[in-house]
């Protein structure tokens, strides 16, 4: 049963221990996620960024800790808020042999949308994402660009009200980065939460809160303006260079 909450994602002491035991690649993680929120989850790659999105997505069971997605308990809820929910992986989620609209139109399937929804849905995205003229295209001959926003079709093409981006502009040239910058804002706009991984530490600059990972543990958080006042720097990029040394200090 749902809990009416003003977050639209909880995690209380989440860990996640995998079978050799020798290493946490979540430690302990407690995050407050708001509704219609820009969050981006930071650090270098191996700080436990896609671990973290994938128990709270339901794709891996943590090995402790609480989480709740919408006001659902996870992961014994993951099909309930399925349909609530977009993830854009870090790979590329489509299938190579088959074309843009195929792709896209498979994933609506999964997502229980009816034929009369698909269409006009999905026209507005290709618009949206500037992939009207590759409709028919096979995957495999589309750039990484347009690779990279075919899967942000996928996982918006039911209208979800929290989407997972990990590493969503891995591999893009700058133009394209800020392209998908300015949706990320448009999508705020329209209430949903959105929660973005990058080991780029300028992007954090445009989320609302960022909450930056080291080892597992979350060691700093709050807006860029406050962790900026706080640790006495100019960009996100020196707090993450000034923490990144010595040892992790739980406030």
């Amino acid at each position: 049963m749902a809990v009416e909450s003003e977050y639209a994602i909880e995690t209380q002491n989440l860990v996640k221990i995998y079978k050799t035991g020798k290493v946490k690649a979540v430690d302990g993680l407690n995050l407050k996620i708001k509704k219609g929120e820009i969050y981006a989850l930071i650090g270098a790659n191996g700080s436990g960024k896609t671990t973290s999105l994938n128990m709270i997505t339901g794709a891996l069971f943590p090995t402790e800790g609480e989480i709740k997605v919408l006001g659902y308990d996870i992961p014994s809820n993951r099909r309930m808020i399925s349909n609530y929910v977009g993830v854009a992986p870090q790979d590329y989620s489509i299938f190579f042999d088959l074309s843009l609209e195929e792709n896209v139109r498979f994933f609506s399937r999964l997502y229980g949308m009816k034929k009369a929804e698909f269409e006009p849905r999905f026209l507005e995205l290709l618009k949206i994402l500037r992939l009207e003229e590759k409709r028919k295209a096979l995957a495999k001959n589309l750039s990484g660009g347009m690779k990279r926003r075919t899967s942000i079709a996928c996982a918006l093409i039911h209208s979800p009200k929290i989407v997972f981006f990990d590493e969503a502009t891995v591999g893009v040239d700058p133009v394209l980065r800020t392209f998908f910058w300015e949706y990320f804002h448009d999508l705020k706009k329209t209430g949903v939460t959105l929660v973005i991984t990058s080991h780029v530490m300028d992007e954090a600059e445009r989320a609302d809160r960022i909450g930056l990972m080291r080892a597992g543990k979350l060691i700093a958080e709050g807006t860029p303006e406050e962790l900026k006042q706080k640790h006495k720097a100019s960009t996100i990029e020196e707090i993450f260079i000034k923490l990144s040394e010595g040892e992790i200090i739980d406030e």
